[in-house]
């Protein structure tokens, strides 16, 4: 019974996505390089065009993208309780940590020295997702058209265009082209397959924060936060610095900075918020609020992805979508490499990382605690 039990796909799901919550460093592309390098190659939990449907799906939706993604890989294996298993292992490591470091930051007046840690695992990073870009680009630039809207999505990225509008305009390309070919001499139904997910910012909760309050303005965030990283920052500067007063900016850029040094999902930064404004019930409320409305959202994805996937129109917005979100994903690497890659032991890290990733195959989470060990080590003598 008990190696039923220990082999059942929950546990497979809580396993690997407690570990990623307490591995994965380095944002939403490292993180979707990660996943796709533990459930697809190293699980065969699904091919990797099924993969590659999933992650262009969730990059449609609002809030924490990578999150949304683990969970329609818990609800794929699993179901609902695979989904919910698979959020919760992966949210809360990272709520956990950040939570360490709002207490700190609380007690002692700034946040704990981290440079070390981020000097060494944002390059193993930076190798992880140029191996998810390879591995999943292969899949979505199968035919040269896509791969023409793939270097078109990764340039107007480059001249700064929303990525949600990229990943609309790249979709509904592909989708025009095969509606033009496809509708001579038929009576092509159209398939409305992306809900609207954008609203206007609810009005302004009650001067006193309490709980109620607090509750709401985070599941208005976890509703409309399209994006991530500055995008989020900038949600969170317009709502709790500018209209509610409830932090000040450098608490802002401390409750981010929290987020970044820790592994998992960067919107644990309303945790970080939460316990500055109502302790530790205001960091569980505002966690549990951001986060809530994507449980249901990526349950949703997981649920229909394989009925667009059959559709003509739908299969090919989606192959227009993939195509954008490696764009993307090539975007963010080159980004996260002008950051992370400093001097010659960063580049060296990361050509090393990519060489044990793809040539040998090592298992990513121990080129990341590598890595970050030798950063720490590296800081300290530097």
């Amino acid at each position: 019974m008990a190696s039923v039990t220990d082999n059942s796909p929950i546990t497979e799901v809580a396993r690997l996505f407690l570990r990623l919550g307490l591995t994965a460093f380095g944002g939403p592309a490292a993180h979707i390089g990660l996943m796709e390098r533990e459930a697809v190659e190293g699980r065969g939990w699904m091919s990797r065009a099924a993969f590659l449907d999933l992650v262009g799906a969730c990059n449609l939706l609002p809030g924490p993208g990578s999150t949304q993604v683990a969970m329609t890989l818990g609800y794929r294996r699993a179901g609902w309780a695979g989904l919910i298993t698979a959020g919760t292992c992966f949210i809360l490591p990272s709520m956990v940590f950040t939570l360490g470091l709002a207490w700190a930051y609380v007690r002692y007046g700034s946040l704990p020295q981290a440079q070390g840690l981020l000097y060494g695992a944002k390059p193993v990073m930076v190798a992880i997702i140029v191996q998810a870009i390879w591995n999943l680009g292969r899949t979505a630039f199968r035919r040269w058209p896509l791969a023409v809207v793939g270097v078109a999505c990764f340039g107007v990225a480059l001249a700064g265009a929303p990525p949600v509008a990229i990943l609309l305009a790249a979709g509904a390309l592909v989708l025009g082209v095969v509606w033009l070919r496809e509708s001579r001499g038929r009576n092509t139904r159209a398939l409305a397959v992306l809900p609207s997910m954008l609203g206007s910012a609810a009005a302004g909760a009650a001067t006193p924060v309490g709980l109620m309050p607090l509750c709401l303005v985070f599941l208005k965030l976890g509703v409309v936060v399209f994006g991530s990283g500055y995008v989020l920052l900038a949600f969170f500067k317009a709502d709790l610095v500018d209209r509610l007063h409830w932090i000040t900016n450098g608490q802002l850029l401390d409750a981010v900075t929290a987020g970044q040094v820790t592994p998992g999902p960067l919107f644990t930064s309303a945790t970080f918020i939460g316990y500055l404004i109502r302790g530790w019930a205001g960091a569980g409320v505002a966690t549990a609020a951001i986060f809530l409305p994507s449980f249901l959202m990526a349950g949703i994805v997981g649920a229909l992805a394989e009925r667009i996937r059959r559709s003509p129109l739908a299969s090919a917005f989606l192959d227009g979508v993939n195509a954008a979100a490696v764009a993307l994903m090539a975007f963010v690497a080159l980004a996260l490499g002008r950051a992370a890659l400093m001097d010659g032991w960063t580049v060296a890290l990361a050509v090393v990382s990519l060489v044990l990733l793809l040539r040998f195959r090592v298992n990513a989470t121990w080129v990341i605690l590598s890595g970050a060990a030798l950063g720490i080590l590296l800081h300290a003598a530097g």
